[in-house]
Formats: structure tokens, C-alpha cells, sequence
């Protein structure tokens, strides 16, 4: 049967503001988005079986449908009328698990991706986005990528102006978030401050990295956490080698710093990894031409 292989690329939140509660109980959300080289490495074989499985080079990740990439070949499949059709995926994971970068969403776009282009359904971004975003919130802005502003709660993309080139150090502290803790903490605090959302649009739309990088700004780091004292540091540390910003991403925990100079972001990375397991470097990506 026809296999692929199919990088799933991580996201970082350049800015992330909760803009209220929905009736539906999701929050609405104004977020910039970008997606980073980092990424998870997908090797999807197509069988005649009708059964879709996946294996993990980590244990504790579920292989079975609580594993979104599972989730979205079985959507794929009822979808297009092949439910005779199955898929095997194995996950090499790279991008570190609950750390606020959509590994698992991002999992899921590129089964989504992969299988539209094994199975020659042709379907178009906009409706592999649909599909999407009946499997999570971030598997929507997943599926091409680049630089998005995101509403609703985080399915109603928009095109921006790429992020500048640049280098990305990221970090995440020993320590992983539950998304819907996160969430219900949230609700139960009264936001200090929003980000300026506004001014970062200026900027892209002037392709200004230092005026982008000063602007980040996340509303989940206002919610009370001892935890957060790792977030602060790592923050420090970036922007005493040189960052021209820091934010943590998504509910947390991983943290980047945007770098206009790759030895700078290479000396940041260097003294992270003396004190903290999981360090990357990455660059920002365009939108993939799905």
C-alpha cells in the first residue's frame, strides 16, 4: 500500500488574549500564530483493513483515537466515503507534550495533509481547514501554517504578513500544563492587562521584528502559579543573551525568545541547556502550500 512521511510543524503564540467566555463554553480568542521548524516526523501507510492505529516513539503518548492523528484519519476517511480504508502512523515526536505548541493538533494537520494527497481527493486548504476544526481548536491554523491572526476560539483564521526571518530559541521548564486547567484558572482571575494585538499587525505589516518581539504577550502568564517563577527565569535568561523579546506560548509551559542574530540565539540556547532538558532552535515558517 501507498506510505509518506510528513513533518508536523509546531506552533509558538506570538500574542494570545482571551476575549471572553462563549455560550458553547469555549472562550473567544485573538491570537497571532506562527508556525516554527520545530516539528514531529509522521510515517502514514494506508491499508485495506479499515482499522487506523498509531505508535509512538514516546510511551506515554495514547496510540489509540484519544491521539488526535488517530481522531483525524478516521474524520478523513468517513469524510471522503473510505471507511474500507485504514491508516498505520507512526509518530517520531519532537515537539515537547504539553508545552502549548500543538503537537498533537499539528499531528493531526499533517494526517490530514498526508492522507488527502495519498488517497488523490484533492481536497482544497479550505476544506481540509473544515475538517480541521471538528477535531480541535489549533488543527485548523496547523494545516498551512505561516503567520495568522486567530479568533473565535481559534478557528476563524486570517492571512497576515510574515514574521520577519528570524531565530527562535525555545524552552520548556520541567514541568507540563493541562489546557483545561489553565482555562478554568483563567475564569476565575481578572486579566491584569491584553495584549496590544494592534500594534503587532503594524508592525508585521512593516515587517519590524524588534517593535513585533517588544510587543508579545500572553494572558495565561497572569494566572497565580508557583510554577510560573520558571517561566520568569527562562524569560530572564533569553532576554539577557540577547532575545528581543520572550513569551511563553499557548496555556504554557514552553517559553521562546525571537533572536535577529543566530549567535546570540545559539549562546541563549547553549545556557538553557545547562539547566533545563528540553531546548530548541528553530526558525519561523512560511505558509505551507497545501
Amino acid at each position: 500500500m501507498k506510505s509518506t512521511v510528513e513533518n508536523a510543524y509546531a506552533k509558538i503564540n506570538i500574542s494570545l488574549d482571551v476575549t471572553g467566555k462563549r455560550p458553547d463554553g469555549y472562550h473567544d480568542m485573538l491570537m497571532v500564530m506562527q508556525s516554527v521548524t520545530l516539528c514531529d516526523e509522521l510515517y502514514l501507510t494506508l491499508t485495506d483493513n479499515g482499522v487506523c492505529r498509531a505508535e509512538c516513539n514516546l510511551r506515554f503518548v495514547p496510540c489509540d483515537e484519544r491521539n488526535l492523528a488517530v481522531r483525524a484519519a478516521k474524520l478523513f476517511f468517513a469524510h471522503c466515503g473510505l471507511e474500507s480504508m485504514g491508516a498505520h502512523i507512526a509518530i517520531n515526536k519532537r515537539i515537547p507534550v504539553g508545552a502549548g505548541m500543538a503537537g498533537g493538533s499539528s499531528d493531526a494537520a499533517a494526517v490530514l495533509r498526508a492522507l488527502n494527497r495519498l488517497t488523490g481527493q484533492g481536497l482544497s486548504c479550505s476544506e481540509l481547514e473544515e475538517l480541521a476544526s471538528q477535531i480541535g481548536s489549533d488543527v485548523a491554523f496547523c494545516i498551512a501554517g505561516g503567520t495568522r491572526l486567530a479568533s473565535g476560539r481559534g478557528d476563524i483564521l486570517s492571512p497576515l504578513p510574515s514574521l520577519p526571518n528570524c531565530h527562535i530559541v525555545i524552552c520548556k521548564p520541567d514541568f507540563s500544563v493541562s489546557t483545561p486547567e489553565s482555562f478554568r484558572k483563567l475564569d476565575s482571575v481578572r486579566l491584569r492587562c491584553h495584549p496590544d494585538t494592534a500594534g503587532i499587525l503594524d508592525a508585521l505589516d512593516g515587517g519590524e521584528l524588534a517593535q513585533i518581539a517588544r510587543r508579545m504577550y500572553n494572558v495565561f502568564e497572569d494566572i497565580p502559579d508557583r510554577r510560573h517563577s520558571d517561566i520568569a527565569r527562562i524569560k530572564g535568561m533569553m532576554l539577557d543573551h540577547g532575545a528581543l523579546g520572550s513569551v511563553m506560548t499557548g496555556t504554557g509551559s514552553a517559553v521562546f525568545g525571537l533572536f535577529g542574530d543566530p549567535s546570540s540565539a545559539k549562546t541563549a540556547q547553549d545556557a538553557l541547556s545547562r539547566e533545563y532538558r528540553s531546548c530548541f532552535l528553530a526558525k519561523n515558517m512560511p505558509r505551507l502550500d497545501v
